[in-house]
């Protein structure tokens, strides 16, 4: 069976060439500052972390009249995308987007063939804007990438597994799906009763267990369906990780690796579950962990484990409250749940809000119910004026989930009190019901020649 074929187009001298080189991993094609220089066709074999498939580096698509040498380029840009099995369009971030990107855009939503967005030239902070700013053409958000780093090479696999991997028999699920298997990662101290919990979820000793602390070196992933209070299976992918001591008390070599594994699972999970130790309560390194979670954008669930053995259960629940919204203030109202691993009370209750907590760290808002929360907001409490100079809030938009993160543009925003960034996360968070998950709010004041106040 032929390999499938990936077409790379683009304005002249966005970095197509550059990227055609570093997907073949042999520079077959020339690269020069000079745009242009690529006319015709070229094609190789790309190995992209063990993806297989047949690239077509193009010319660069410009406007011209069909006769003409580059109107003849494109038209080879045109066929190639007519062939190809996907098409990875390139931008230049650095220049941001043109009126020829526009209208090469406009083209490609015209066709029937799939495409990826790709920002290129996105190292450093100077690509930041026009990553922002290819999000309005239509296509899906864009990877950021760079051709000439290689950076954002696993956004471009995952971007181009369900087009080009042939030997998957089912389509590729969509991860942000409500049907998608939820990413539910475990974690604490040593024994706090990770592994336990584990295999009463599953209904089997899957994990080893005992008394002694740190039995789990390893990061375990277990594929298990949860059947919710509708009688309707939830695909859950479930992962049990080794205990997170004191930085200061790790110090085999094991061990460290076994917090590695741990601080990897959850930078992959979507929703973390905190165990802790009811005979225990809370301590500094439990917060220690909470504010990883949260400072890695996951969704977090705090869990009471041995609840069926804890004393003075009222006053240690409320204890524990307290001291979580003067521990986490960054994130209010995080879930605090009860359950017995032994038992199994309250497991259903944690997987009802793990899925709950997904869907809103998965929530998309629309632009114009932004704005018009926005309106409102900055209305009943405008902005301060710092030396005497207005702040001018202009609109607000959401470029991404998972977790939530909103733009904020306006002259002078980058001057904003942290407070005030503070009142409008509270306020998207109540407005739109985001509950305690992670909330990041960007500021853009973009830079005016003509602003005298600014010079």
């Amino acid at each position: 069976m032929p390999l499938p074929t990936v077409a790379i187009i683009g304005r002249p001298n966005v970095g197509k060439s550059t990227l055609f080189n570093r997907l073949v991993g042999k520079r077959l094609a020339l690269v020069d500052d000079q745009p242009g220089v690529t006319r015709d066709r070229r094609e190789g074999d790309a190995n992209l972390l063990g993806l297989e498939f047949r690239v077509i580096d193009t010319a660069g698509y410009e406007d011209e009249d069909a006769a003409t040498l580059p109107g003849r380029m494109r038209a080879q840009t045109e066929a190639a995308v007519r062939e190809a099995d996907v098409s990875l369009f390139l931008i230049d971030s650095r220049a941001g987007v043109t009126p020829l990107d526009e209208e090469i855009a406009r083209w490609l939503r015209s066709t029937d063939r799939p495409v990826v967005l790709m920002a290129n030239k996105a190292e450093g902070r100077a690509g930041e804007t026009g990553v922002l700013e290819a999000m309005a053409l239509g296509l899906g958000d864009p990877i950021p990438f760079s051709a000439e780093h290689g950076e954002g090479v696993v956004d471009l696999f995952e971007a181009l597994l369900p087009h080009v991997d042939r030997d998957e028999e089912e389509p590729e699920e969509d991860p942000e799906s409500p049907d998608a298997p939820l990413k539910l990662a475990i974690v604490g101290r040593p024994n706090a009763g990770k592994s336990t919990l584990v295999n009463r979820i599953l209904g089997e000793d899957r994990m080893i267990t005992g008394p002694e602390a740190g039995i789990t070196r390893d990061s375990i992933s277990i594929d298990y369906e949860w059947t919710d209070f509708e009688n309707k299976p939830r695909k859950v992918r479930l992962v049990d990780t080794a205990g997170l001591r004191k930085k200061a008390r790790v110090e085999e070599k094991l061990e460290k690796l076994s917090v590695a594994d741990t601080l990897r699972s959850i930078d992959f999970a979507e929703v973390v579950v905190l165990l802790l130790d009811a005979t225990r309560g809370l301590e500094v390194q439990d917060l220690k962990i909470a504010d990883r979670v949260l400072q890695e954008g996951r969704a977090l669930i705090i869990v009471m484990n041995k609840w069926d053995v804890a004393e003075n259960a009222s006053s240690l629940f409320n204890g524990v409250k307290g001291a979580l919204e003067e521990g986490l203030a960054q994130v209010k109202g995080v879930p605090l749940l009860t359950v017995s691993a032994v038992t199994g009370k309250g497991i259903d209750t944690m997987m009802r809000v793990a899925f709950e907590t997904r869907e809103a760290w998965s929530r998309r808002v629309s632009t114009g119910q932004l704005n018009r929360w926005f309106e409102r907001a900055i209305e009943a409490n405008p902005p301060p004026a710092p030396g005497g100079k207005r702040i001018k809030p202009r609109y607000v938009t959401q470029n991404k989930t998972r977790p939530p993160s909103f733009v904020l543009f306006g002259t002078r925003v980058d001057l904003l009190p942290t407070s005030y960034q503070r009142y409008l996360i509270n306020g998207l968070r109540r407005e739109f019901d985001f509950g305690a998950v992670p909330v990041r709010l960007v500021l853009r004041a973009p830079k005016n020649p003509f602003d005298r106040d600014k010079a």
